[in-house]
């Protein structure tokens, strides 16, 4: 008897939480029906897949193999269903968008509307999450496509760029380097820099883009969000990075927080939009991408 397309839900849906009930509730379904299949599944194969005690749940390494297996079977399932709406009209019926926390509150309330008026049969369901669990999610089917920054390691997706994101110094009123029209890349040394926690890849593009490493600031690894680090600036605990589509968006709001940019050198990331190579929908997914690249030049031109 062959694994079933729930079995295989299932699977991936507890290496993705590590938890049966995580699991279960992420699945609609009850803890009991989920390991019983989970148990079945297992039997079946004859095979190991999950590691169970009281306090955790480990994959063995053969478990490890054949998740990977699932969730690439996972993906093509829906890129099947994919291939069979791809006949309707340019951009129509459902897309389920994965963004990460970045990116998402600031890029897409702008532009949601103008979609919705000239895409009227697109169905857009978001979802915001780190880059991992997007990129997972991506590959097991759960979301046909996700806008996140690069570089970022992704494998059998196809990329394209969105538009590159400035990075700015924000800084609290009376800080030394206010004085600064425009600010260097070795002024951050010794710094006090606050930055995301970790699994925020917008942390270690900000590193990257000023070539820092932990050596040169006083790296504080604390902030939840980046509306977060700016009441943590305005508090005088240390200094940020804010992508400019943050900025656009008045996070800064009525705060008295200064913002420099970075002279002559490139301190930015990028951001851009990904989908597995076999989902048959690429051309919508280029339509997409052509439609908030207008809209976010546009604002930039403004």
């Amino acid at each position: 008897m062959n694994p079933s397309f729930k079995q295989l839900k299932y699977l991936c849906a507890v290496a993705e939480h590590r938890h049966f009930s995580k699991a279960a509730d992420a699945c609609h379904v009850t803890q009991s029906t989920l390991s019983a299949a989970i148990q079945e599944l297992e039997s079946q194969l004859g095979v190991v897949i999950f590691e169970r005690s009281r306090k955790s749940v480990l994959v063995t390494p053969l478990g490890e193999r054949l998740i990977r297996q699932a969730q690439n079977i996972l993906g093509e399932v829906e890129d099947f269903v994919g291939l069979a709406k791809s006949h309707e009209e340019a951009l129509s019926g459902e897309i389920r968008l994965g963004v990460i926390p970045t990116i998402g509150p600031f890029l897409l309330p702008p532009i949601l509307s103008d979609l919705r008026k000239e895409y009227s049969k697109l169905k857009l369901y978001l979802k915001e999450e780190l880059s991992a669990q997007l990129a997972q999610q991506l590959l097991q089917g759960q979301l046909d496509l996700i806008i996140l920054a690069f570089p970022y390691p992704l494998s059998d997706v196809e990329t394209v760029s969105l538009f590159t994101d400035e990075f700015q110094l924000c800084l609290p009123h009376g800080h030394q380097l206010e004085k600064a029209d425009m600010v260097k890349h070795q002024q951050l040394r010794g710094e006090k820099l606050l930055l995301l926690e970790e699994g925020h890849c917008l942390r270690d593009h900000a590193l990257e883009a000023c070539k820092l490493d932990k050596a040169d600031t006083d790296l504080v690894y604390q902030g939840t969000s980046l509306h977060t680090l700016v009441q943590m600036v305005a508090n005088g605990l240390g200094i940020t990075l804010l992508p400019q589509i943050a900025i656009d968006a008045d996070i800064v709001g009525d705060t008295d927080l200064q913002l420099r940019r970075f002279g002559n050198e490139k301190v930015s990331r990028e951001i851009g939009m990904a989908w597995r190579k076999s989902d048959p929908r690429k051309e919508d997914y280029l339509l997409l991408r052509d439609f908030i690249k207008a809209r976010v030049n546009l604002k930039q031109s403004n």
